[in-house]
């Protein structure tokens, strides 16, 4: 070989070796702030459904999962501009959604509901809120119906980076009521210490306008590769078993839903 082919020779091999690795490792997007999806473990480890369904698809598909966390508002964004590959943290699949990225099938569907004090009472939320203080995370599908839904009948909301930063608020007395997804709200507040004197309350808030046909995976738009092998992998790991093995880690019951 002579001495200009070996450069070029070592240079079309790292490239190679490159688009290689690129291929076998995906970064995922995750907020590490939303038990029992999500979450940090004292140790400072990452947990969670997501996070263990994650692993489980990576592994089908025989690649590396490199999680990237970030709050939640930030996902999208990071995603179009390329710091990740896919959002793996309890992402609602609407319409609005669909805009920006394309989502893979479900991976599990619950519907939303009302925290608020033991006791209360809630028929119509945008009658019987009126006036009051309510909290929902930013820029969640929960936030969006707030919005759109409460806030023009005079309900107040108030919007946090976090879902646990209103329950914090909650408990303290300074909201009236958060909105949130109802096994996040039983599982990391209801259950827990904290969430003591208080209850899900009211109907199910589950508009298929506002919250779609449950949690699925975003990618970018016309990412059909990993659109196709992300739902090939969901679709393997819930007929071989590995799903109903994760789910049971967290729940009693079936998440994947209707």
């Amino acid at each position: 070989m002579n001495k200009t082919g070996l450069p070029l020779a070592l240079a079309l091999c790292a490239l190679s070796a490159f688009a290689q690795a690129e291929q076998d490792s995906l970064r995922i997007g995750i907020e590490a702030a939303y038990p029992p999806f999500s979450y940090r473990t004292p140790a400072g480890e990452l947990a969670g459904f997501d996070y263990d369904i994650g692993n489980a698809l990576c592994a089908q598909m025989q690649v590396k999962c490199q999680w990237v966390i970030q709050e939640f508002d930030g996902m999208i964004p990071s995603l179009k501009v390329r710091k990740i590959d896919a959002v793996l943290s309890s992402m609602s699949i609407t319409e609005d959604r669909l805009k920006s990225v394309d989502f893979t099938d479900r991976y599990y569907h619950t519907p939303g509901k009302f925290a608020m004090k033991a006791g209360s009472q809630l028929h119509n939320p945008a009658l019987e809120l009126k006036g009051k203080r309510v909290g929902v995370q930013r820029a969640s599908t929960y936030d969006r119906f707030a919005t759109e839904q409460l806030e023009p009948a005079g309900v107040e909301i108030v919007r946090y980076a976090a879902q646990n930063e209103a329950f914090l608020d909650l408990t303290a007395g300074r909201l009236d009521a958060t909105l949130a997804d109802s096994v996040n709200t039983e599982e990391s507040f209801i259950k827990t210490a904290a969430g003591q004197g208080f209850a899900l309350v009211g109907p199910d808030i589950n508009d298929p306008q506002y919250f779609g046909r449950g949690a699925g995976i975003a990618v970018r738009k016309g990412d059909s590769a990993n659109l196709a092998r992300f739902n090939a992998a969901i679709a393997a790991i819930r007929a071989n078993g590995t799903y109903q093995q994760v789910q049971s880690k967290y729940f009693p019951f079936d998440i994947y839903g209707q």
